[in-house]
């Protein structure tokens, strides 16, 4: 769930930096956490939200005169932080499933 939600993140963050120069184009952002919690609490069956709640819009710290809200050094700091993150998911996932496999084999 952790990689499939990364993976939305990749998305949503690359949209916005290829948007950088389109007017009136509004930055979004996901609150990583609530969409994880989210997705677990559907796999129990209780009660959750539902669409793009866990999506929201980012609020620029310098607002441009076009309206476009993407500050592409923060884009690229997110990019950067979700890609790291991502590669310490697939490491725990390696990990575990060595340590599965070995045992498996009894060792």
């Amino acid at each position: 769930d952790a990689l499939h939600l990364r993976a939305s993140l990749t998305r949503i963050l690359a949209t916005n930096i290829a948007n950088e120069n389109t007017p009136g184009f509004k930055a979004q952002d996901m609150n990583f956490g609530a969409m994880l919690a989210n997705t677990q609490a559907t796999q129990k069956g209780e009660p959750t939200f539902e669409g793009d709640e866990g999506r929201m819009y980012r609020v620029p710290f310098h607002p441009t005169r076009d309206g476009n809200t993407v500050e592409i050094g923060v884009e690229q700091a997110a990019f950067s932080q979700n890609s790291t993150d991502f590669g310490t998911s697939l490491t725990f996932i390696n990990m575990k499933l060595k340590g599965l496999a070995k045992a498996i084999n009894g060792q």
